[in-house]
């Protein structure tokens, strides 16, 4: 990207960010949420939707509890567990492929460890087992480990690509890489949670409710005139 094109995607992401915090308020960050809990709703994300995946979540750990007992159960009721998310058989390979690898890097499941590295060697560590991309290690660094790092879902791939701050040809993986150095300063949290917001609510894939968008005026496929202009 050029310095004059880097410098306008910047602006735009720092507006857009303004907006939503105007629209929706700046969510609180809670809590670090546990570090396991995160990488398996990551995993359980991939290819479903938000419903579905947290059917699976609960239905995984009211069968195991605790997730070291994953390995200690049968595949099946792993696989049973997760049918509502899809590609059960898929998640529950890769799950506990990782977990075993936790096991043996650790002597437990536990990803504690990650709380001693960098970024870069936490990409590089975990970047090479299979299910972990980039949007799982920067789910584990924002909501696990409380870092500034900016996760890219389907939402925010959809919403970014309308309101152009994402390019059309950028596929979710490298729109990691593109948004880290557009994100304002302290902001990742705030806007990730509101572009999924408004993503899943007004944005939608399908029959977007572009009359009710206050981010029309920045938009690149408006389909009705905007409301809320005062928010422009």
């Amino acid at each position: 990207m050029k310095p004059f094109e880097f410098r306008q995607a910047k602006a735009k992401v720092k507006k857009i960010n303004a907006l939503l915090e105007r629209g929706y308020g700046i969510p609180r960050r809670e809590s670090k949420a546990d570090l396991l809990d995160v990488l398996v709703q990551t995993i359980l994300s991939q290819n479903t939707n938000d419903q579905n995946r947290d059917r699976a979540y609960q239905r995984l750990k009211s069968q195991f509890p605790r997730w070291g007992d994953i390995l200690n159960g049968k595949r099946r009721v792993v696989v049973e567990a997760l049918r509502p998310g899809g590609l059960a058989r898929q998640k529950a390979k890769c799950i506990v492929d990782i977990f075993q690898w936790l096991r043996k890097r650790e002597g437990k499941v536990s990803l504690t460890f990650l709380k001693r590295m960098g970024e870069e060697e936490i990409k590089e560590t975990l970047g090479g087992l299979k299910g972990i991309g980039p949007k799982t290690v920067h789910c584990l660094l924002l909501f696990g480990l409380g870092r500034e790092a900016f996760p890219v879902d389907t939402h925010i791939l959809r919403v970014g690509k309308r309101l152009g701050f994402i390019p059309e040809e950028i596929d979710a993986e490298k729109a990691h890489s593109w948004m880290g150095p557009l994100v304002p300063q302290g902001k990742a949290l705030s806007l990730h949670l509101n572009l999924i917001r408004h993503g899943r609510f007004v944005c939608k894939a399908k029959s977007p409710k572009c009359a009710e968008c206050f981010l029309g005026g920045d938009c690149l496929h408006p389909h009705f005139p905007p409301l809320m202009p005062a928010c422009r």
